[in-house]
């Protein structure tokens, strides 16, 4: 009996340890979706960010907080924290919407920029983390375009 237990033992250990990798998730994607503006003051604009989340996973992982950058045309344009919990889905993928600040030097940037463009569009790239308390950290990073209305200056 006693070597049976050792055995059972060992064998638990080495699943434990080998399986390591087992428990390794692949970040999850996350794209911009949409970019609301809530309100603007002198000093500081507030935005509401859509975020595609996709679980490339076999298993749900529960979120429980994530925090990111949010870049426009290769500057940093905004910041964002949401404490908002959301499972993702095994295979799966959830809508997040996330208030983010942004300042005024960095909405005049994107501005200028955008004025100047003759096809506007908004080069994006979203990099941060999503908070689990289950397992580790996930970090992410994506970059896209999005294609704007042209912007006019010329009254009609």
């Amino acid at each position: 009996m006693r070597g049976g237990v050792s055995l059972w033992l060992v064998l638990w250990l080495g699943l434990s340890l080998g399986g390591c990798s087992f428990w390794r998730l692949q970040a999850p994607s996350v794209t911009l979706v949409g970019l609301k503006a809530i309100e603007a003051s002198l000093l500081e604009q507030r935005f509401v960010v859509q975020l595609r989340v996709q679980n490339p996973n076999g298993v749900a992982i529960p979120i429980t907080g994530m925090s990111f950058e949010l870049y426009l045309n290769g500057q940093l344009f905004a910041t964002g924290v949401s404490a908002q919990p959301v499972t993702l889905p095994r295979m799966g993928e959830a809508i997040v919407e996330i208030m983010v600040v942004s300042d005024l030097a960095s909405l005049f940037r994107q501005v200028l920029e955008w004025r100047k463009m003759k096809q506007p569009s908004l080069a994006y790239l979203i990099k941060g983390r999503l908070v689990t308390d289950a397992i580790s950290d996930l970090h992410f990073e994506n970059s896209g375009k999005i294609k704007m209305p042209f912007f006019s200056a010329e009254k009609q």
